[in-house]
Parts: C-alpha cells; structure tokens; sequence
C-alpha cells in the first residue's frame, strides 16, 4: 500500500472531522476536508487522479452524499476511487441506496477508532490492487490471445493474483477482467482449500493477523497438498473459466448481489463486485467449490483487443 494514503473527508460536523482527522494522520495518512458535497465534487473534478480515498458523510449541505456519490461513481476518471459512506441509517432501504450508487463501504456513527482503520485499510487495499492489476496488465504481453483451452493449477495467494493477470489477457477488455478473476481465483484459495469462513476472516483483518493466517495454513499438513484449478475455453462466442478448489463448498447464494445486512463488514464484496463488474454471466456449481464466469465475445473480435 501506498506509504502516505491522501484522502478527501467530506464531512461538515467539526468534532467528527477532528477526530477523523487525528486518528488518520496518525496513521501517516494525507487528508483534505471539504464541509459540503459541492466544494467536494469540484476539487475531484479539478484533480481526478488527486485521491486515493473519499470518505464521505451523507447528510451534507449543498449537494448530499448519496448525490455527489452517484456523480463520483458516473465519471470514468474518478469512479474506481472507493468511497466510504458515513452514517447514522442503518435501515435496509438507505443501504440499499447506498449500495445501488456504488457504495461498497460503509461506517455507522458513532463508530470505534479500530474498525474506522480497518475499513480505511479495506478500501485503500482494493485501491492498490486495481493500480496494481491494471499495471502489470500494461507491463504483460499477451501470449494468450491465440490459446483455445488450457489448465492451470495454483496454491498461493500469489499464484492466483499472477495468474489472474495473465489470464485476463484472454479478454476483449481485459482491465474489466482481472478484478473478477482475482477475486474468485483468492476466494478459491482462502475460502476454499484453507477453509476460512466469513466471520474468521472478518476477524483477521480486524486484528490485523490475516496474512499471518495465511501463511501459517497454507504450511498446515491438512492444507499444504490442496490445490485449485482453472480451467479455461474459448468458443466462437464466448469465453469462459472454470474455477474449482477442494474446500467443502460454501452457500453462494447470500453473496451474489450487494447485501445491506453486510454493508458495515470490511469484507464480503469480492463475489457481487465480480458478477456486476467484470463478468457477462456467472455460474456456481453444485456445493459452491466450482464456478464458471463468461464473458461474451458478442462484438469483439477474437482475442484482446
């Protein structure tokens, strides 16, 4: 992650601003407030590449936060900045809304120092990765474009991010791709072969201790032989890849779509961000240790462009 984070705070209540503020910059993180939603808009209009994070509350004077949220996620150059919303709705129905704009994080008022950094942590962390994914597919060349099928086995973390980008190649837009595939191909590792279920993830991440986690499992006798699978095929219309791993299978349906009853977890994104964002179609099978996400080739031609 990037060593001095700038984040916009947009928040007009001065006591919730100082404290924000505090406990961010002792963080080492950069902050610039602004107190109503225009001010706000207009400085991520004049420096779109300016922020890596917008925290914004949602009761504002001028232009509120669920409107200048939905302008933010409507413009091509700023809609990958994630934006953390600030509230004190906590009903179904303004979640909901939140999460239609694009509001993937979110903090309830009054909220602890802790869990105010960990979702910072999230959120910039999914900021990373996307400059991150969308360098190394900049950097790669794309020895893909001309393969029909292919196997691939993975273990690490590390594996499925590197493979996740090569494979993205494969995609007539392949920066639309890699988040998806990443997400699922991570998700096959930890959820899947080392069996970390979704509250001991989320208590990890809390505590900090989530790479740690990792490591240790992935060196367990009962874990260190799983592997996972892609499988990949490409057909006059379509591309699509199969990913498998040898975890127990979880219940896939409660993670299909944004949730307003996870809208405040630091985690639990990464399957509705992938249907929605980067997949045509997407397709789990049987207990859920196997999926299948399409991409249609409907209007590209064969191969990246």
């Amino acid at each position: 992650m990037n060593t001095s984070p700038n984040v916009l705070l947009v928040e007009d209540e001065e006591i919730i601003t100082m404290v924000i503020e505090s406990i961010l910059q002792d963080r080492g993180y950069r902050i610039d407030v602004c107190r109503n939603g225009m001010h706000a808009w207009e400085k991520l209009q004049a420096e779109p590449a300016a922020y890596d994070l917008v925290l914004l509350d949602w009761g504002l004077p001028s232009l509120d936060g669920i409107e200048l949220l939905r302008l933010i996620k409507s413009d091509r150059s700023l809609a990958g900045i994630p934006v953390i919303i600030e509230t004190a709705r906590s009903d179904k129905n303004s979640i909901q809304q939140g999460l239609n704009q694009g509001a993937y994080y979110y903090l309830t008022k009054p909220f602890q120092p802790e869990v105010l950094l960990a979702v910072v942590d999230a959120a910039l962390e999914q900021r990373h990765e996307q400059h991150r994914m969308q360098e190394n597919l900049r950097s790669v060349e794309r020895p893909l474009a001309l393969m029909q099928e292919g196997r691939f086995r993975f273990q690490t973390l590390e594996d499925a991010r590197v493979l996740a980008t090569y494979l993205a190649r494969t995609c007539p837009e392949p920066e639309r791709a890699v988040q998806g595939l990443q997400e699922l191909m991570v998700n096959a590792v930890e959820h899947g072969n080392l069996g970390i279920c979704y509250a001991e993830k989320g208590r990890y991440v809390l505590a900090g201790t989530w790479a740690e986690e990792i490591e240790r499992r992935l060196a367990a006798p009962e874990y260190s032989q799983r592997f996972a699978e892609v499988d990949f095929r490409r057909s006059r219309g379509e591309l699509s890849f199969t990913i498998s791993d040898q975890g127990d299978g979880f219940d896939w349906t409660e993670y299909l779509d944004f949730s307003p009853e996870r809208a405040f977890d630091i985690h639990g994104r990464g399957i509705a961000m992938a249907r929605h964002l980067s997949f045509d179609s997407l397709e789990y099978l049987g207990n859920g240790n196997t999926v299948i996400a399409r991409f249609s080739l409907c209007g590209h031609s064969v191969g990246p462009g």
